[in-house]
């Protein structure tokens, strides 16, 4: 009786074989040779493995495409094909929680992007929206693959066209830790949340040579584009550290606020921090005179749980806060004006600041909470050059768009068309609540006076008296705390110390909000 059969394999061979993968594996591992890490470490710089390292937990990455590498072609890249093409690609877990993550290699031809390494980075993003997990990029890389030509050019296109697929479904985080150039930089400013490391990573779209080469000017790749640049100027980056170990370190915090997806609600804890303990310093925290200034963020740190919150933008718009932090166990994203900058008034810039923070927070089901203290835009020609009313309807825009729990709180002033856009009653807030020092508003009662009875005083032989008197009028009849109230407008005016108390439960009862978006294609946005 005859049968088929594999041919047989003997022991040795076969140990053979099972050894010189692993073998292959270990020499990727160890990356190219020992000085090209040595000119690395002389930058400042941790190599992609060692990053990925300090952002999953202990041993819990999983390497994908490992072996992969460039196909042989022209200009010099022949019989120099190292395996990961530059690029590290594969999944692990934050505190447990599953993460899909990639980082260049910038000792393997510069951590520039070819086919081989782009093909990598777009098979774990899509494994990353396929399954519902975050995915982390770290960048480090010169750009596209010039020796590549349109090949490079297409698969940054590919790369881009999944951040906007996975825009609002997933959590994206770009961790830039070096240069991230040319075409590359498109990507992070496609996701969620940027982090820089001060002095080691740049971003820009042409470098100093070629603004040297168009314009004539001399500035350098910091000065172009640098961490400082982007977190104060631009706006590009939402966090800035001072090393890579610190600025991972806050990616896991991050991660740690977030959903897995869209379908899911952020992480809820247990906090030792008693729901119900006295905000007395509150009292302390903000003065009853409305023209003193005060810094929110102490506001904030009282109301949270620990005083622990993670601020957005901290050097960018500062006369807006956004920050992610919990409140009874819930995380909350709260935007708050900041009386210590500008007066806390809303600009351009804080209303595309607050806008962007909001959509983020409505795209990953984290609750809003709104701290007013605003007396109302800031009044300037260059505002209103600039397109203020376009930008300020970003704000507005984003507030009515958003389903998530939202809560709005006056604690002094609330002045004119910023009251209405942060997240008033009438745009669709689902609690509004002020403190008894709210004053809510058109305008101050000395600028509605001087407006509305202009004439009179004029012709009056005592102007000063009677415009004190009027000051005084107005702010008694339409500007007493209880006004809005009184109208509808406010639920409840609340002791100031038992703010924590009523908005932990507050956001206890309206955790199972449900509201069904009208079915369209998309909104339109003013841009």
């Amino acid at each position: 009786m005859m049968t088929n059969s594999a041919p047989s394999v003997d022991s040795a061979d076969a140990a053979d074989l099972v050894s010189e993968p692993g073998q292959a594996k270990s020499a990727a591992a160890e990356g190219p040779d020992e000085h090209a890490t040595a000119a690395h470490r002389t930058r400042g710089r941790l190599t992609a493995r060692e990053r990925i390292d300090l952002l999953l937990d202990d041993a819990s990455f999983h390497e994908l495409e490992q072996l992969r590498r460039q196909r042989d072609a022209g200009f010099g890249i022949e019989g120099r094909r190292p395996p990961t093409d530059g690029v590290i690609t594969g999944w692990g877990t934050v505190e447990g929680r599953r993460v899909f993550v990639y980082a260049h290699d910038a000792r393997i031809v510069g951590g520039t992007l070819g086919e081989a390494h782009i093909a990598k980075i777009h098979k774990i993003m899509d494994m990353a929206l396929a399954t519902g997990a975050p995915l982390v990029s770290l960048n480090d890389g010169g750009g596209a693959h010039i020796q590549e030509g349109v090949l490079a050019l297409a698969g940054h296109g590919g790369i881009f066209q999944r951040n906007v697929r996975a825009s609002g479904v997933i959590p994206q985080i770009s961790v830039v830790l070096g240069p991230c150039a040319g075409g590359t930089a498109y990507s992070p400013a496609l996701t969620d949340f940027v982090f820089m490391v001060r002095d080691t990573a740049q971003m820009s779209l042409t470098g100093p040579d070629v603004v040297r080469a168009v314009t004539g000017e001399q500035v350098g790749h910091n000065e172009l584009g640098g961490a400082d640049v982007h977190s104060g100027t631009s706006g590009v980056a939402h966090f800035v550290h001072d090393d890579e170990r610190g600025c991972l370190a806050e990616v896991r915090y991050l991660l740690s606020l977030l959903p897995a997806n869209h379908l899911e609600p952020p992480p809820a804890t247990r906090t030792a921090d008693p729901i119900g303990r006295s905000g007395a310093a509150l009292l302390e925290l903000v003065p009853a005179d409305g023209k003193r200034p005060y810094d929110m963020r102490a506001v904030v740190e009282e109301l949270v749980d620990g005083g622990d919150y993670l601020e957005v933008h901290e050097s960018w718009a500062a006369n807006v806060l956004c920050c992610l932090a919990r409140l009874g166990g819930t995380v909350v994203g709260i935007v708050a004006s900041q009386p210590s900058v500008l007066a806390g008034v809303l600009d351009i810039k804080a209303s595309e600041k607050a806008a962007r923070f909001v959509r983020t927070c409505d795209s990953f089901n984290i609750p809003l909470l709104t701290l007013l203290d605003v007396p109302g835009f800031l009044p300037s020609v260059d505002q209103e050059h600039g397109g203020i009313i376009r930008h300020a309807a970003k704000l507005l825009y984003a507030y009515c768009e958003a389903t998530v729990p939202r809560i709005q709180l006056v604690l002094r002033k609330a002045y004119g068309g910023a009251y209405i856009v942060l997240d008033s009653r009438s745009i669709g807030a689902d609690l509004a609540y002020a403190w008894p020092t709210n004053e809510v508003a058109v305008m101050g009662a000395e600028g509605a006076v001087d407006v509305i009875f202009r004439r009179r005083i004029a012709e009056s032989d005592a102007p000063d008296a009677l415009r004190a008197r009027l000051v005084e009028e107005y702010r008694a009849e339409l500007m007493h705390p209880y006004y809005a109230a009184e109208r509808g407008l406010v639920d409840e005016v609340i002791d100031p110390t038992e703010t924590r108390r009523v908005l932990a439960e507050s956001l206890r009862m309206l955790r199972s909000k449900r509201v069904e978006p009208p079915v369209r294609k998309h909104g339109n946005p003013p841009m």
